[in-house]
């Protein structure tokens, strides 16, 4: 089954045969049974980009285009490792960076991760804090 990138009716998780996880397995097959078994894993209960790409398209539909920007965030970041999520939230903190670390965090998101949406957002924060004068 391919996950289809067409808008659908919300919520998702009401037509479970429709979301796959990235291990290509259906929500609808996601069950307490099947996790007490062993038959589902760690990365069957993960989010998928084409998933939040849908979501995306909803909310669009739905006339909201900052929650709409916000799924397209969560979908490039689920190319990035969990751990250098982490490292780059703590180095968004107020003084948790300075503004040339933080361009070179835009940039690896943009060169390494196809993260571009999330780059802008790195470089706009940048800004932010140097104009309030948060390094």
């Amino acid at each position: 089954m391919t996950e289809n990138t067409e808008p659908t009716e919300y919520p998702l998780g009401e037509n479970p045969e429709n979301v796959e996880t990235p291990a290509g397995v259906a929500m609808s097959e996601i069950t307490l049974e099947a996790l007490a078994e062993g038959d589902v894993a760690g990365e069957d209960i993960r989010i998928t980009p084409e998933t939040l790409e849908r979501q995306a398209k909803i909310a669009e539909e739905s006339n909201r285009p900052q929650v709409a920007e916000n799924f397209r965030r969560a979908a490039e970041l689920t190319r990035v490792p969990d751990e250098r999520i982490l490292e780059i939230y703590n180095a968004l903190r107020p003084s948790g960076a300075d503004k040339d670390q933080l361009l070179e965090i835009a940039d690896e998101l943009e060169t390494e991760y196809d993260a571009e949406v999330n780059a802008a957002h790195v470089r706009e924060a940048a800004e932010m804090y140097e104009k309030r004068d948060l390094y």
